[in-house]
């Protein structure tokens, strides 16, 4: 959902669906579009990372 034009397809969301109930559902699509809109937000304002994330090394 985070790429424009993009569909979630029927088997995705029956995968998403055995896993979570309908509120988790809710809940995790709302935290990723925030996550989104945020991401292009501080791009747009050339905002940079706070480094709050760090990428795994481990295999």
């Amino acid at each position: 959902m985070t790429i424009t034009g993009r569909e979630v397809s029927d088997e995705l969301f029956a995968r998403v669906r055995a896993i979570y109930d309908e509120d988790a559902i809710v809940e995790l699509t709302e935290i990723i579009a925030w996550e989104n809109a945020s991401a292009k937000f501080n791009r747009a304002l050339r905002i940079p990372s706070q480094k709050l994330w760090k990428r795994s090394t481990s295999s």
